[in-house]
């Protein structure tokens, strides 16, 4: 498979798990003490949400990483994915000084845009650009 086929996947893949990573940055805390009664208990374990951090960093790396070097040369996706890390990151390391429960959402939201505007950039779509003008009926 080319790049060119495996960017827009790779930026879907990316753009879910970012966003899938901040809805359960979101939700868990607020269902933290229910999910043990519906057999997601697992959800709440730091080694999951820490797999899913990963999981983004490496979609997000791999994707924007190889469409800035290989397509369009613009930095703004990888800023947005930098930015969204760091949120992410000093949610969970200054939690005692930030509300981590907005800030690590935030994080991933901003990776799910980064992902957006990557695949914008790439140009990759796969439906007809063309625009069709009514011909005048007399």
């Amino acid at each position: 498979m080319n790049f060119q086929k495996l960017s827009p996947l790779l930026d879907n893949i990316g753009l879910t798990a970012s966003t899938l990573c901040a809805v359960h940055c979101a939700v868990v805390p607020l269902v933290l003490t229910g999910l043990p009664l519906i057999g997601l208990g697992f959800l709440a374990n730091a080694w999951v949400e820490w797999a899913m951090i990963i999981f983004a960093l490496a979609i997000g790396a791999y994707s924007i990483g190889l469409s800035y070097t290989r397509t369009h040369h613009r930095s703004l996706p990888l800023l947005m994915l930098a930015t969204g890390f760091g949120l992410i990151l000093a949610g969970h390391v200054f939690s005692a000084f930030v509300n981590e429960a907005l800030v690590v959402p935030a994080g991933g939201l901003l990776i799910a845009a980064a992902h957006y505007v990557n695949y914008r950039f790439t140009g990759t779509c796969n439906h007809d650009h063309k625009v069709y003008k009514l011909k005048k009926v007399e």
